[in-house]
């Protein structure tokens, strides 16, 4: 497009030849051009003639020129259907839709008839934003105009529909359509798995004549959000082994299931992928692999990627404050925060959970009231529930009680279960049961369904030795038919996950585990080790505690870890609940014994043990 004015020239001053090149200059995103072309439309009087002003607004759109787009749409003397569509359409291709919606109530009051195209365009718009109301106002309006058998609209109602939670409806439309495309069959599909209907959604997959890549990522997506990861992740190997081309959402979505699993060897392979599919520049895979590395406990790893990585958002900055909060490394954490800074970067409220992470499990009190405070002051970001929960977890970590509890009654908002269920966890922490049985009288008047932090209060009662408190607790969850979660672990050996539960081994090699478990109670008892039975929280005899506490699953994982891998390979477990205060004295004695290093991803944080220390420097 470089000769774009002597085209212009040339052509003189024809309307369909200027419609001609101006596709040309939208085709090839040549705003430049574009605007050289404009000017000889100016100059040859053009500008007014509708026929050219829809195609000036459509190459202005496509170029990502909306300002642009809309000061000739704004000048047009005369508007008809074309001209608001292909303006809406613009707005809706760069996620605008608010503007979408408000274009097509000025284009009803102008008396101005939508056709199919407009209707896909804002039914679109009501998907995007859960517009559910308006999207039903919209689906009157389509019958209204004779519009319900048109497949283009139809296909935009299943998307709208089935975003919105609606399936049944979305179902209803999908199957009036005569000629499916895979944008009907891919709505109705990935509707299905976002509710969790995976039965349904795989009986349409299978169906579907050829399902594109879109159609395979939204399945491998909505067993991600769903918390499926491992068949999210065998779907992407079927994906591979069938040949589908991968884009960097079908890749992105299988590194979230392996950072959910804590798969590093899959995610090793997922990365392979990415990089023989020439996507490893990709910033969608790069900021899932910061995320994958960081959760799968190699923090080194995410950091390799993010310094490679050719272009950051502030998605790649706070995928890494995150990752090194979750590691311990507070210092690190805020020296990123700054360089995000310098970068030019604003950060979000996201970035901020990660900030205030950090300093709690760093034990960094006046950083952390620092960077509350200037969320709203110097960032206009309102804090959120989970920030104001972060901020009570700092302040009752460092035991600052009374703070804590003055800071929960001065909130804006009013307090939930996760707050009080963070105070009542300090107050456990930190012995201080009066303030536990005030907090606990606050969980209960919530009418909670939730049974850990009946747990929590349990284990507190316990921990102080008041056994009859801990029975009434326990028939308290019982007749709101309350049960705690089981504690079980996870590890990946050669691409496989293995769990175990506390208190049972139904593994094949259970009697080899058996005997490491032995021989491990037996080696640190010798350098010192005395098991805590303060963390069995059940009223039973001295020695079944000890029994106990040698088969939580921590220790049962980083037993088969021990026999089913090499020599002075790193151990790596990941825990659903929080490591117990026993299993974490024991392991710091473990990797001294064997010379290994052991991960442990819990429900909070990682633990690196390493020469008989831990990174968390018994601070969490």
């Amino acid at each position: 497009m470089a000769n774009a004015e002597q085209h212009c020239i040339q052509l003189d001053y024809n309307a369909s030849a200027f419609a001609s090149i101006m596709k040309r200059c939208a085709k090839m995103e040549a705003v430049a051009e574009g605007k050289i072309v404009h000017t000889h439309i100016i100059k040859a009087g053009l500008e007014q003639d509708n026929f050219i002003g829809n195609n000036l607004v459509t190459m202005y759109a496509k170029c990502d020129s909306l300002k642009d787009a809309r000061q000739v749409f704004d000048k047009m003397s005369q508007r008809n259907v074309i001209s608001w569509t292909a303006l809406m359409t613009g707005y809706a291709q760069r996620g605008y839709s608010i503007e979408v919606l408000e274009l097509f109530s000025r284009m009803e009051c102008e008396g101005v008839m939508p056709d199919k195209f407009t209707f896909a365009t804002v039914v679109k718009a009501c998907a995007s934003l859960a517009a559910l109301d308006r999207g039903k106002q919209v689906h009157g309006h389509c019958l209204g105009a004779g519009f319900e058998l048109d497949d283009v609209a139809r296909s935009a109602l299943v998307d709208m529909y089935a975003k919105c939670g609606y399936i049944e409806d979305a179902r209803k439309v999908f199957e009036k359509i005569t000629e499916r495309n895979a944008i009907s069959w891919t709505a109705m599909i990935a509707g299905y798995a976002r509710i969790g209907r995976f039965d349904d959604a795989w009986m349409l997959f299978c169906q579907m004549p050829k399902p594109d890549t879109v159609t395979w990522t939204a399945m491998i997506v909505g067993y991600v959000q769903m918390g499926n990861d491992a068949d999210a992740l065998k779907l992407f190997y079927q994906m591979l082994k069938e040949g589908v081309k991968l884009d960097h959402f079908a890749l992105s979505s299988a590194l979230g299931a392996c950072a959910g699993l804590a798969a590093l060897e899959n995610g090793r392979q997922v990365h392979a992928s990415a990089v023989e599919a020439g996507f490893e520049s990709s910033l969608f895979v790069g900021n899932a692999l910061v995320d994958m590395y960081s959760k799968c406990g190699i923090i080194e790893d995410a950091l390799e990627v993010f310094d490679k990585m050719r272009v950051r958002d502030v998605v790649s900055w706070t995928a890494m404050i995150v990752g090194c909060a979750q590691h311990g490394r507070g210092k690190v954490t805020l020296q990123f925060f700054e360089q995000m800074l310098i970068a030019g970067l604003k950060p979000n409220n996201i970035t901020f959970v990660g900030l205030l992470y950090a300093c709690s499990h760093a034990g960094l009190v006046d950083e952390g009231r620092h960077y509350f405070n200037s969320m709203s002051l110097e960032y206009g970001i309102s804090p959120t529930i989970e920030h104001y929960t972060c901020m009570l977890d700092l302040l009752g970590r460092a035991g600052f009680l009374d703070e804590a509890e003055e800071f929960i009654n001065n909130m804006p908002v009013k307090p939930d279960a996760t707050i009080w269920g963070a105070m009542l966890g300090a107050c456990r922490v930190h012995g201080n049961i009066d303030m536990a049985q005030r907090t606990a009288e606050r969980l209960v008047q919530l009418q909670m369904e939730d049974s850990s932090t009946f747990v929590l209060l349990s284990n507190t009662y316990a921990a102080a030795g008041r056994w009859d408190d801990v029975a009434k607790v326990r028939k308290l969850m019982i007749g709101r038919e309350l049960r705690k979660q089981p504690g079980c672990s996870w590890i990946e050996v050669k691409a496989k996950t293995h769990v175990f539960h506390a208190g049972e081994i139904s593994h094949p090699q259970k009697e080899e585990i058996h005997v490491m478990l032995e021989w491990l109670a037996a080696q640190m008892k010798a350098v010192g080790y005395v098991p805590d039975t303060n963390f069995v929280l059940h009223d039973m005899e001295e020695h079944k505690k000890e029994h106990h506490l040698s088969y939580h699953s921590e220790k049962v994982a980083v037993a088969f870890g021990l026999i089913s891998t090499f020599s002075g390979t790193t151990i790596r477990v990941v825990k659903n609940l929080r490591v117990c205060g026993d299993c974490h004295t024991a392991l710091k004695f473990i990797c001294k014994i064997v010379g290994r290093e052991i991960v442990v991803r819990d429900a909070n944080r990682f633990h690196h043990f390493k020469d008989g220390q831990c990174s968390c420097q018994d601070y969490w």
